[in-house]
């Protein structure tokens, strides 16, 4: 079992485990319009951090990003930033 440095990396990780869980499902498995209501709120909620809060957040997950072993996971982690409005699209 993982030990986490802080009880915000602890969290972080169990929120993006939630999340690729979500992503990754059919519609067997999840209620596709569930799934929306929950990634759109998860996105809200990232809306209302402050800057050092986003900031600590992307940290976090490149870190993740980082350490992660699994190709899908890391891509999943990578793009994680601009699929949740952490950051501005690139575009």
């Amino acid at each position: 079992m993982p030990v986490y440095p802080s009880l915000t990396r602890a969290l972080a990780e169990a929120l993006v485990g939630v999340l690729w869980f979500i992503e990754g499902s059919d519609d067997e498995e999840m209620d596709p319009d569930n799934a929306v209501k929950v990634l759109e709120g998860i996105a809200h909620l990232f809306t209302q951090l402050s800057s050092d809060q986003r900031q600590e957040l992307l940290d976090l997950l490149g870190a993740m990003a980082e350490e992660e072993s699994d190709p899908a996971r890391r891509e999943f982690l990578e793009g994680f930033p601009e699929s949740f409005g952490l950051v501005e699209d690139a575009t």
